[in-house]
């Protein structure tokens, strides 16, 4: 056709609220500029006005909006709001859309209010991992959510596509681009990803990622180090069963469990192991191997158990 227009809209502004035009060098629709007797408005939590390039959540306003929600009197409250920038009686609705202008005025998507998590005290965009996932090759969609792990909250990432895609491939592609924070602890491969009845992906339909792989079996330690680390293992990790070449990110472990191990490695086992070595060496396996090339640490263990007493003491402020 000669031209592509891409509508935005909820059902609740009938239904249309924003248009813009797509040329051929856009890599993704953008929202664009609001239609005839419709404002669009990128607010922070006080809702205020967004600044250029800062993402807020998208408020709609104008003749457009509904009335409410029929018989829900609470919902259509919490939903539009009063509007603060226009006349006395206007209304605003809460699209619960991230949003933000850019410098040449018109508004892009940047992903979901409530698809917001909040990991180790970091606020992460869902989305954005998400279309990191889309990125890869072979990747056909994908879909990130916060599961408890462990006894703590870990992302689970989950991707559709070809029948070579693989996990570990698929977080060194994440951890090269993103933060390790952004980083889900496990990334499971399905056929296809759950979908709700109009099509969208069902979240609360994922599967719950298994401790181990179904397709790994595990392997009992095989000497007294690799017996040490995997009771220390079991105990961080809050696992019953660790085999020896379990994969630690995979059972759940995160850069503040690592720091706990480091500390309780060199309180058991009187061996230092650098933390950045831990993320290379992300078995017990291969773990054991690196302590046994290493000769035992001189250290007072009164010191190490008060100091690892402290480490407890700043992972419980935290959390």
């Amino acid at each position: 056709s000669g031209e592509v227009w891409n509508l935005y809209g909820p059902t609740e502004t009938t239904v249309w609220s924003a248009r813009h035009r797509l040329d051929a060098g856009h890599a993704s629709p953008m929202i664009g500029g609001p239609i005839g007797n419709t404002t669009l408005y990128v607010l922070d939590a006080n809702l205020n006005l967004a600044p250029v390039g800062v993402a807020g959540e998208l408020f709609i306003g104008g003749e457009g909006l509904a009335r409410g929600y029929w018989n829900r009197a609470a919902l259509s409250a919490e939903r539009f709001i009063p509007d603060p920038f226009g006349t006395s009686g206007a209304r605003l609705y809460r699209t619960g859309d991230l949003a933000r202008w850019r410098a040449d005025g018109v508004l892009d998507h940047v992903g979901r209010a409530d698809h917001q998590v909040k990991i180790r005290g970091h606020r992460i965009e869902l989305g954005e991992i998400e279309a990191r996932l889309r990125e890869c090759p072979g990747v056909r969609d994908s879909v990130v959510v916060a599961q408890d792990l462990s006894g703590s909250r870990h992302l689970v990432g989950y991707v559709s596509g070809d029948d070579a895609l693989d996990s570990a491939a698929l977080r060194a592609a994440l951890a090269s681009a993103l933060p390790d924070t952004m980083v889900p602890s496990r990334v499971m491969v399905l056929p296809n990803l759950p979908l709700t009845p109009n099509g969208k992906i069902d979240r609360k339909a994922l599967p719950l990622p298994d401790a181990r792989p179904a397709e790994a079996q595990r392997v009992a330690p095989r000497n007294s180090t690799e017996a040490a680390l995997a009771a220390i293992w079991a105990e961080l990790l809050r696992q019953q069963d660790v085999g020896v070449t379990d994969n630690f990110f995979e059972l759940g472990g995160d850069s503040l469990v690592a720091v706990q191990l480091v500390g309780r490695i060199k309180r058991d086992l009187a061996q230092e192991l650098p933390l950045k070595r831990l993320f290379e060496l992300t078995t017990i396996e291969r773990m054991a191997s690196a302590l046994a090339a290493d000769p035992p640490v001189h250290r007072r263990s009164d010191d190490i158990a008060a100091m690892f007493d402290l480490l407890n003491e700043v992972e419980f402020a935290h959390e």
